[in-house]
């Protein structure tokens, strides 16, 4: 499923030029799935914990199906918009299913833990042949074919999940609010659109609007679930510190990985000229640091507490920032961005583990959904915070009589014929993504403080002592 993330922004020219979507339309094409996606994931995750897991998971596969199907074929750019809406409701189904699942499969925490950092290495394994098979089919065929790369995954999932996966359920689930579904959807698509927002364009009025609606939905939200036997979200979860401290270190962790990750992309293509097959291949090293990562965490956590093996990864991390901050180049960016997701990994296999473990098993759904969320919500996060620093520090070092268009983007600075003033916009971006860099340490400082404050205590996974 993660392999279609990657590929979209390969595909936007040619279906561009194929549907000629308005401005407003290209931007709700790439931004539905992540807002339906982050608003529906904690409904989905304690839907299947009422209906069962192995039956949301199914109907998810089968929905991203249809809707890849869907988005593939889309005669226009309202189509489009409607099937990665869809996607992003199926996503939601299928991600906290699978988590809810192992936490049922895997009673030990040892085997938990191992189990859910091989969730994130197909994670990372998706996103990294992701981009690298979009350029193969956008070489070879029409922009559609690249929201097809899911479906041989999907129909692996509906034929053997009958077979290999056990069914689990809520044994007393009690009635579904559906107040509470809708209460929840209006306090969350507003804050998740104010942050989206927020990185786009910078303060507004708008992106405050929509914090303060979000805010007052909010609060009318947890008001309802204190008063209901059976709220959709049980709030008692956060009165865990293990809980509530691994939510944080999600969203934090997540907002200084992001708060990188997604400008050294452009950086590769629109700075040093990269393709973006040769983009894809330059961030392989990432994708590999994430998977080692990934898959040595378990190991380290059962021989010292999981806090320091999250801040020595953060530690780790800060060595890749402070290689972007201080030089620049291809070769720089791709290895530093190894080193930065190999530190990052532990947050990953670590928090999703701790938020799960830390919820009762009839909760793990919920629990697995919230963790989700707040990971989603940090990327967002990593976007609008260092994003819009990014684009002052781009923008303050192209000149005041320059076209507007290039004062917005290094991509609109490409289409003016001034070398001169693009040699100027590539170092603006350049020292853009060094200072977002910078930023991003500092939130894996912060980070590093909290998982100290927070969640020291905790012992080594399978043991009950330190």
């Amino acid at each position: 499923m993660t392999a279609d993330l990657g590929v979209l922004w390969l595909a936007t020219p040619s279906l561009a030029a194929d549907l000629r979507p308005s401005s407003a339309q290209l931007l709700w094409i790439t931004d539905i799935y992540g807002f339906l996606t982050a608003s529906t994931l904690v409904i989905m995750g304690t839907l299947g914990d009422r209906l069962g897991r192995r039956r949301l998971l199914m109907a998810g596969s089968a929905g991203f199906l249809l809707a890849s199907l869907l988005a593939a074929y889309a005669p226009n750019a309202g189509t489009l918009i409607t099937a990665r809406a869809l996607l992003g409701v199926a996503g939601a189904a299928v991600l906290p299913s699978t988590l809810a699942l192992i936490s049922h499969m895997f009673t030990d925490a040892r085997q938990r833990a191992t189990a859910i950092a091989m969730w994130v290495t197909a994670l990372s394994v998706g996103l990294a042949i992701g981009p690298i098979v979009g350029g193969v089919l956008l070489a070879a065929w029409w922009w559609g074919s690249v929201f097809l790369i899911g479906l041989p995954v999907m129909l692996i999932a509906l034929v053997t999940a009958p077979v290999l996966l056990p069914e689990y359920r809520d044994p007393r689930p009690g009635r579904l609010d559906l107040m509470s579904v809708a209460l929840f959807l209006l306090a969350v698509l507003p804050l998740v659109y104010g942050v989206k927002s927020l990185a786009a364009h910078g303060p507004t009025a708008e992106a405050a609007a929509a914090f303060v609606l979000g805010s007052v939905f909010t609060a009318l939200f947890v008001r309802r679930q204190n008063a209901l036997t059976t709220p959709l979200l049980d709030l008692r979860l956060f009165r865990n510190r293990t809980f509530t401290g691994a939510l944080l270190t999600l969203l934090l962790g997540m907002a200084a990985l992001n708060g990188v990750e997604y400008l050294i992309p452009q950086y590769l293509q629109a700075v040093a000229g990269q393709s973006p097959l040769e983009a894809g291949v330059w961030l392989l090293p990432g994708a590999a640091g994430l998977i080692a990562g990934s898959q040595l965490t378990p190991a380290l956590a059962r021989r010292v507490r999981p806090a320091y093996v999250l801040v020595g990864g953060l530690l780790v991390s800060l060595t890749g920032y402070a290689a972007i901050a201080l030089a620049s180049g291809v070769v720089v960016a791709s290895l530093a961005l190894a080193v930065i997701m190999f530190g990052a990994a532990p947050i990953s296999v670590l928090g999703t583990a701790m938020a799960v473990g830390a919820a009762p098993p009839e909760k793990a759904g919920a629990a697995a959904a919230t963790g989700q969320t707040a990971y989603d919500l940090g990327l967002a996060l990593g976007i609008a915070v260092t994003g819009s620093a990014a684009v002052a520090v781009y923008r303050s070092g192209i000149p005041a009589d320059a076209p507007a268009a290039a004062r917005d983007s290094l991509g609109a600075a490409s289409a003016v014929a001034d070398e001169n003033l693009l040699a100027l916009a590539r170092d603006s971006f350049t020292t853009a993504l060094q200072s977002a860099s910078a930023l991003s340490a500092v939130f894996a400082l912060v980070t590093a403080a909290l998982v100290l404050t927070l969640l020291r205590a905790v012992p080594r996974i399978g043991s009950d002592s330190p």
